[in-house]
């Protein structure tokens, strides 16, 4: 399978949304820059955040977790008032 040359380059994108047991919840998708996007970079991953998520997330760090407890993303959000305990949504 070839990729195709011409075919927008698809980055991760980071984003907010309402859900998950505290209010808000973190997602992430492949996608194409959209007008309004933020692009970003971080160790040659380059990323693209909407403006309300970027709201939300200024000051964040998101890591890789593998160790015992299993592997995911772990973001760390200095504006989020409180977290459940998975981790995974905020208010």
């Amino acid at each position: 399978m070839h990729a195709d040359l011409n075919a927008p380059a698809k980055r991760l994108r980071v984003l907010v949304e309402s859900g998950g047991c505290s209010g808000f919840q973190y997602g992430m998708s492949f996608d194409e820059l959209k007008p309004d996007d933020t692009q970003l970079e971080s160790e040659g991953v380059a990323l693209l955040i909407d403006p309300a998520s970027l709201a939300y997330m200024s000051g964040s760090s998101i890591d890789f977790d593998d160790g015992l407890h299993g592997k995911g993303f772990e973001i760390k959000n200095p504006n989020a008032q409180s977290t459940c305990g998975c981790g995974k949504s905020f208010s």
